[in-house]
C-alpha cells in the first residue's frame, strides 16, 4: 500500500485529460452514448471514452469459444452501422463465434464513427464535484479525468455473482462461475453440476452434457418458450425493470421475463435427458452436494467433481462507492426519460444498469443520455462551448 507521499507523488505524475463528457465503458453501451453524444453538437475534444479491456468488444471478448451467433439472445445493431456490415455475405451464424464476431464489429464501428478509445484504461474510483475527478490505471500509470458529465456505461460482466451456500468452503472439486468457463473439453469425463435458470445454464448444460456427467439444478423450473426472442420480448423485459429502478429497488434481470427460446442444440439436450432440472440441494459436501428431505431428490451425498455457477452478475459500480449513490434496500434511484439520469443528479448517467442492461435497452438509453445530459450540461448558459486552444 502507498504512503500519503507515494500517493501524493504518483498524482502528480498522473496524466491529466479535460473533457465535457467522460464515458467510461465502451461496450454497446458505451458506444451508443458516444455516438449519440457526438451527433448533438459534443465536439471530439470535449469526450473523453475509456475502457478497461486491451482491444474492442467489452465482455464479448471473454465469451466461451462455443458461443455462436446462433445461440446468442440477438446481437443488436450499433445505431449508425449494422452488424451484417463486418459479417461475409455467406456466414453461417452456427458457425460465427460471439467472442470474435462481436469485437470486430465493435472495432470497426469505432473507427467508422470516430470514437476515439483509451484502453485499457480501468478506473479505480470517481469523485464528486463540478467536474467529477475519475481516477483510473493507464497502459503507462495513473489517468485522472476531470469531466463536468459523466456516463457509466461499465456493464455487469466484471461482478460475477456466486451465492453463498452451506458447505461452499468445504467442497474439494472445482467451482467456476459462467465467466470462467472456456467450453466442455476441459469438463469431459467429470461429474458436473450446473446451477443457474438462465440462457448462460441451458447453453452450457447442452454441451457439458455431451462429454460429462452433468446435472442440472436451478432454484425454480425454467420457462422455455417456443417463439423466438423479439424486440417485444426486450422491451416486456425492459419495462419491468425500469419500474424497478424508478422505485429504487435493486434491479433484477431483464432476461427474466423472456424465456429461454428453444432451439436446435437445446431440443437434443432435451431428447438426451439432460434437461431434466433438479431442484436446489441442500449443501455442499467436501466431496458433492446434498439434497436432504428433498422431494424427489436422494437423501445423502451426491459426488461431484464440477459445480459450475450459471448464477449471473451484478452491476459493476464499485468505483462509484465514492458517490454513495445507493439506498437503504442497495438499489440507486433512478429518473429521467429512460430511467439512466441518477436521481438528483443530471450530470451522471448509468448506462448497463436496470433497464439499460441488455443490447436493446443499452440502445435506446444512448440516444436519451446524450439529450439529457447536454441539456444539463448548457444550462441557462446556452450550448456546451468548445474548450480553447492555447493559441485562441
Amino acid at each position: 500500500m502507498n504512503a500519503p507521499g507515494d500517493r501524493h507523488a504518483e498524482n502528480l505524475q498522473a496524466e491529466e485529460l479535460q473533457a465535457e463528457v467522460a464515458v467510461i465503458g465502451a461496450g454497446q453501451a458505451g458506444l451508443s452514448a458516444a455516438h449519440h453524444l457526438l451527433r448533438r453538437g459534443l465536439a471530439r475534444e470535449q469526450l473523453v471514452v475509456c475502457d478497461a479491456y486491451p482491444g474492442p468488444g467489452g465482455a464479448w471478448r471473454n465469451r466461451w469459444p462455443t458461443l455462436t451467433l446462433s445461440t446468442v439472445n440477438g446481437v443488436h445493431d450499433l445505431p449508425g452501422m449494422a452488424f451484417t456490415e463486418v459479417l461475409g455475405r455467406d456466414d453461417d451464424p452456427s458457425a460465427v463465434r460471439a467472442a470474435e464476431a462481436v469485437p470486430r464489429y465493435y472495432g470497426e464501428y469505432e473507427r467508422a464513427q470516430g470514437i476515439a478509445v483509451r484502453r485499457p484504461v480501468r478506473v479505480r474510483c470517481v469523485c464528486d464535484g463540478d467536474p467529477f475527478r475519475v481516477e483510473a490505471d493507464g497502459p503507462d500509470g495513473t489517468v485522472v479525468i476531470r469531466a463536468r458529465g459523466l456516463v457509466n456505461a461499465t456493464g455487469t460482466w466484471e461482478r460475477p455473482f456466486v451465492p453463498r451456500y452451506p458447505g461452499a468452503g468445504l467442497f474439494g472439486g472445482r467451482q467456476m462461475h459462467t465467466r470462467d468457463y472456456a467450453g466442455p473439453g476441459a469438463l469431459a469425463g467429470k461429474r458436473v453440476v450446473v446451477v443457474g435458470g438462465g440462457i448462460s445454464a441451458v447453453d452450457i448444460v447442452s454441451e457439458v452434457s455431451q462429454v460429462a456427467d452433468t446435472l442440472w439444478v436451478t432454484r425454480t423450473p425454467p420457462r422455455f418458450s417456443e417463439q423466438p426472442f423479439t424486440l417485444e420480448d426486450g422491451r416486456r423485459a425492459v419495462a419491468r425493470v425500469e419500474d424497478r429502478v424508478r422505485r429504487g429497488l435493486p434491479p433484477g434481470s431483464v432476461v427474466s421475463v423472456t424465456g429461454i427460446p428453444w432451439n436446435p442444440r437445446y431440443r437434443d439436450a432435451e431428447r438426451r435427458g439432460a434437461l431434466k432440472r433438479h431442484p436446489m440441494f441442500t449443501a455442499i459436501t467436501a466431496r458433492g452436494v446434498r439434497w436432504d428431505g428433498v422431494d424427489g431428490e436422494p437423501d445423502g451425498e451426491t459426488p461431484v467433481d464440477v459445480i459450475v455457477w450459471a448464477t449471473g452478475f451484478r452491476s459493476a459500480l464499485d468505483h462509484l462507492a465514492p458517490l454513495r449513490l445507493r439506498g437503504r434496500g442497495g438499489g440507486i434511484t433512478m429518473t429521467g426519460r429512460l430511467a439512466t439520469q441518477v436521481q438528483g443528479r443530471p450530470r451522471l448517467h448509468l448506462i448497463g444498469y436496470g433497464p439499460s442492461a441488455s443490447t436493446i435497452g443499452a440502445n435506446r438509453a444512448g440516444r436519451a443520455v446524450a439529450a439529457e445530459l447536454l441539456e444539463a450540461l448548457r444550462g441557462p448558459e446556452g450550448p456546451v462551448q468548445a474548450p480553447r486552444t492555447p493559441d485562441q
